[in-house]
């Protein structure tokens, strides 16, 4: 799955009807270049790839300064995607960060109830991951690989440490109210 999709289709969603001007503009205001590497080059392509797959359609072309720009609105096949998407990156804990990031950046277009769930599900995930994470650590000397091979497996416990903490204080936070969601 793409991030980039992802906040096309929830860009184009949030605002009604969009083109690539407006995305590329509500994107960067978010900073999603840094933590989603969305480029403009993407974004177009992202624009006419969704088209092309149903999941967005053209209803306009706006001209003025500049070449002409095209406005797409989200199609009912497009909400499906977008839910699906936000579904697997918010509940999946083997989704990958952009996605992470994407979702929590669309997290206002799910009902709070249904994120929570979902973030619920990402959290078993997660601490599922604990044990066999701690257990590599402990186990590199029997397994005959060198000391400092054991420092991946720090590392990537640290992470998932932070990833279960931050997820458990979001759900404390949608449960307490926290945020305008679809509710």
């Amino acid at each position: 799955m793409s991030a980039t999709r992802m906040l096309v289709l929830g860009i184009v969603e949030l605002v009604g009807e969009a083109h690539g001007y407006v995305v590329r503009r509500e994107l960067q205001s978010w900073a999603a270049d840094k933590w989603a590497n969305v480029q403009p080059g993407s974004i177009y392509h992202a624009l006419k790839s969704l088209a092309k797959d149903g999941l967005l359609e053209p209803v306009g072309v706006e001209s003025g300064e500049g070449p002409a720009r095209i406005t797409y609105k989200i199609t009912a096949a497009g909400e499906r995607e977008l839910r699906n998407m936000l579904g697997h990156a918010l509940a999946d804990a083997s989704a990958g960060n952009d996605e992470v990031s994407a979702a929590i950046a669309m997290i206002n277009l799910i009902p709070r109830k249904q994120a929570v769930v979902m973030l619920k599900n990402r959290l078993a995930g997660l601490e599922g991951q604990l044990a066999p994470t701690r257990h590599g650590i402990a186990s590199m000397p029997e397994m005959g690989k060198p000391a400092h091979v054991s420092e991946l497996f720090r590392l990537w416990l640290v992470h998932l440490e932070g990833q279960v903490r931050w997820t458990q204080e979001l759900i404390e936070r949608l449960e307490a109210g926290a945020y305008d969601l679809t509710d």
